[in-house]
């Protein structure tokens, strides 16, 4: 007996639609600016793995179930367990990552997590970031996550109906 993907369940909201137009058509460039990103991200400096748990991650923070359950879909085609995959949200007291996979995330956080008292990305963050990354590394991650803030504005306004196949959310 197989498991039902996020695709094959029911949303109970079969009948709703994302509120304005899908944004590919409306600005197709989108889609090669996207793409473009994707593939300077595959440079090699981080391990893909790196890239999509902190993807993971970064969804998980700002509330974007959609692309946290597609993220989710990616890591398991990647050959990922469901202990890493799960243990995301939980990741400072999970035994599952290596300390670059650590720094990762919290970068991911610190980025992206409100923090009305100063600085995001402390010198002490930064500093283990950079134990864990050369300097080409080091702005891949941030490159990853620039690439992954471009959307969230599509996804929090857009809101993508989860378990839905992109370009299938939005009415006329």
């Amino acid at each position: 007996m197989s498991t039902p993907t996020a695709a094959d369940l029911p949303t109970g909201q079969d009948d709703i639609q994302s509120p304005p137009p899908d944004l590919t058509t409306v600005f197709p460039e989108i889609a090669a600016l996207s793409e473009a990103a994707h593939y300077a991200l595959r440079n090699g400096r981080v391990p893909q793995t790196t890239i999509g748990l902190m993807q993971l991650r970064a969804w998980q923070v700002v509330g974007g179930t959609f692309h946290s359950i597609g993220s989710t879909r990616q890591l398991r085609a990647a050959g990922e367990s469901e202990a890493r995959i799960t243990a995301v949200a939980t990741w400072r007291d999970a035994p599952y990552f290596t300390g670059a996979e650590r720094v990762a995330l919290e970068l991911a956080e610190a980025v992206l997590a409100p923090n009305p008292f100063g600085e995001r990305v402390s010198d002490e963050l930064f500093t283990r970031a950079a134990a864990h990354y050369d300097d080409a590394a080091l702005w891949t991650l941030t490159i990853a996550l620039g690439q992954f803030y471009l959307f969230v504005p599509v996804v929090l306004v857009g809101r993508p109906i989860p378990g839905r196949r992109p370009g299938t959310n939005h009415g006329s």
